[in-house]
């Protein structure tokens, strides 16, 4: 039993389902799907089930649902998802004496994200068009800021909301990050955007990507304009050659843990240490598995085709700025194939 609501947000109740948000859904061991949403007429436009009711009809209420529901269909054992907190599930084992929970780490959750690790046809069309979008976007501020445009953070991060929009794309994938000279020595600079201006001499990150059809992009542009210290001149070629180092790793059956450690390796000798992972799964999230990381616990399965990652090594100063070169890729039965086109943009001073 999964459950997508304010709070408690799953991705994978729209990954099962086509619902977008705010339902439950109670998967019997038949293969059957009951869905109880919030907006029933979204549901019935999306969602490929065999049963929908209404959640209004038990007052909002997820423990008055399944008192209803489940002895209704005789379900007697059902097996949470690891998503829920302790508390809840200690509040639906109060409210379902006569029924057996199961919440456990390794269970329905980790089955799933393995399955959605590997991206199906429909699945990679709506990720291109995703990606072909981000390209778009990306194009278009590039070639405003070589023209002269020198927007605020804000005038940036709205625009390519604007733009995005305007193509038919569902949302950002996340809250844009812009980041001019004198913020982006953050990882995440906080706020996402601000009144400051982009794009002057040094380092400006630019971090976002578009959904379409659930599935998200997740580049990760620098705007680069002269004159660059001695220091910022080492901190671009790093990256391009990290960059570069791990591109040339991904394939089918490589460790991504492995490849995260010989990247971290080389930017510890190189005097600018990685502070966060090399890549990550993106689809229904922008983040989910698998990880390129020598920071997660558990050992990372090996890369397949049809798993959809970044890859996005950074270095950051707080005098000189920070640097993250990001794209989306594809592992191939042969190899891999670039999805967007993220660079490194050089500006005339």
């Amino acid at each position: 039993m999964l459950a997508d609501f304010e709070g408690l947000r799953n991705a994978t109740v729209r990954y099962l389902t086509g619902h977008p948000m705010d339902a439950l859904l109670v998967l019997a061991a038949s293969g059957e799907a009951l869905l109880v949403p919030w907006d029933v007429p979204l549901a019935e436009r999306r969602a490929r089930v065999e049963e929908i009711i209404p959640y209004t009809r038990f007052g909002r209420s997820l423990a008055q649902a399944l008192k209803e529901l489940l002895p209704a269909r005789g379900l007697a054992r059902v097996e949470l998802s690891a998503a829920f907190p302790y508390p809840l599930v200690r509040e639906l084992a109060e409210a379902l004496p006569g029924v057996r929970l199961g919440c456990r780490d390794d269970g329905f959750d980790e089955h799933v994200a393995a399955l959605r690790a590997v991206k199906d046809a429909a699945e990679l069309e709506a990720l291109r068009v995703a990606c072909s979008l981000t390209d778009e976007l990306s194009e278009a501020a590039g070639e405003r800021l070589a023209g002269g445009w020198r927007p605020t953070e804000t005038e940036l991060a709205l625009f390519l909301e604007v733009q995005a929009r305007e193509r038919g794309a569902e949302s950002m994938s996340f809250e844009t990050l812009a980041a001019g000279p004198g913020r982006s020595f953050a990882i995440h600079a906080f706020p996402p955007y601000s009144a400051a201006s982009f794009g002057g001499p040094g380092f400006s990150i630019l971090d976002f990507g578009v959904c379409w059809e659930g599935y998200r992009s997740d580049v990760t542009l620098t705007v680069i304009r002269g004159p660059l210290s001695a220091r910022q001149e080492r901190m671009r070629e790093t990256v391009t050659e990290a960059y570069g180092r791990a591109l040339s790793q991904v394939k089918p059956d490589a460790d991504p843990r492995g490849i995260a450690a010989d990247v971290d390796q080389f930017l510890e000798e190189a005097g600018f240490p990685m502070p966060h992972g090399l890549g990550h799964g993106i689809g229904l999230e922008a983040h989910e598995a698998p990880y390129l990381s020598t920071r997660r616990a558990a050992a990372a399965p090996l890369l397949r085709p049809g798993m959809v990652v970044t890859i996005e090594p950074g270095v950051y100063n707080p005098e000189a700025g920070g640097i993250r070169l990001e794209n989306d890729v594809l592992i191939t039965a042969t190899g891999h194939e670039v999805l967007t086109r993220a660079r490194l943009l050089e500006m005339e001073a």
